[in-house]
This record gives structure tokens, C-alpha cells and sequence, in this order.
């Protein structure tokens, strides 16, 4: 059963922010006609391959490190949570490195779509995704205490550095 919920996570996961969230923007931003100009189109690519590469490479580590899966929705477990804190690693470089992986891909999207709806899509999206991330702390505060604590101060929800002094 495990397993199952495990592979379920991973599914839901690749279907909502690699898949469907993109097919939002460009459905919003009226089915654009996808003729970019070079420029836009190496951006796009560098960004979606670095964004889903930083989402994988943290996958891969909290699968093996963390013995557990991301799939945690508003406080709700879709898998196996994670049984131990991962401050290495992509967590040294950011507490949400799979996350911050999808922004980025999701940024190469907008930049491929070159549109108003693809960026308001993306900051609703963003919107509710520091919702999830703020739940997603209470746990982790619940779960390992101190030590979490201590790998806040030290780390970036998204980017390397703090923004607190």
C-alpha cells in the first residue's frame, strides 16, 4: 500500500506542476502560437532544464535521505512522509528546492509564452504555493523542533540566503 500511495505522490506530483499548470497558462493566454524567437527559446530551455533538474535532484535525495516523499498537500499526507530532516544536499542551497526547481521551469514557461495570463497564472500559482509552504513548516517544526529552527536560520525558503537579518 505504501508503495502504491508512494507512486501515486510522485504522479500527482509530475501531473499538476510539469504538466498541468503549464497547460493552464497557455490556455489562458488564448492558445498562443508557439513561434518564439531564439533567444526566448534557449532562455525557455536552460530554465525549464534547470528547474526541473534542481525538482529531480531533490526528489531523488529526499527519497533516499529523507526515506520519504514530497507529496504533502495542506497538511494532508498523499505519501509517506519524510522520517528525517535533509539540510544537505539541494536542501543546503534552499528549504523547497523542488519547489523553487518548478518556479523556475515555470518561469521558462512564461517566457516561452511571452504573455500577461502566463505571468498572473504563475503568480496565483506562487500564491498558493506559499500557503502550502507555510503548512508545510508548521509540520516540520512539529516533526524535528530545534533542528528545524536551526536550519531556518541558516537557509532560504527558496533561495540560498535569507531575507531576515
Amino acid at each position: 500500500m505504501n508503495k502504491l500511495k508512494e507512486t501515486f505522490g510522485y504522479a500527482l506530483g509530475f501531473v499538476l506542476f510539469v504538466v498541468l499548470i503549464p497547460v493552464i497558462m497557455w490556455l489562458c493566454s488564448g492558445r498562443p502560437a508557439t513561434d518564439v524567437n531564439t533567444a526566448q527559446l534557449l532562455i525557455t530551455f536552460i530554465l525549464a532544464v534547470a528547474g526541473l533538474a534542481l525538482s529531480i535532484w531533490a526528489i531523488v535525495y529526499m527519497r533516499r535521505v529523507g526515506d520519504g516523499n514530497p507529496m504533502d498537500a495542506f497538511g494532508h499526507e498523499v505519501a509517506p512522509r519524510t522520517k528525517h530532516l535533509m539540510t544537505d544536499g539541494p536542501y543546503r542551497l534552499s528549504r523547497n528546492p523542488m519547489l523553487t526547481g518548478i518556479f523556475v521551469y515555470l518561469i521558462g514557461c512564461c517566457i516561452w509564452l511571452w504573455t500577461w495570463q502566463s505571468a498572473v497564472v504563475f503568480v496565483v500559482f506562487v500564491a498558493i504555493m506559499l500557503v502550502q509552504v507555510r503548512t508545510e513548516e508548521e509540520r516540520l517544526r512539529r516533526d524535528f523542533g530545534e533542528e528545524y529552527e536551526e536550519y531556518c536560520k541558516k537557509t532560504g525558503r527558496f533561495l540560498p540566503f535569507s531575507w531576515k537579518s
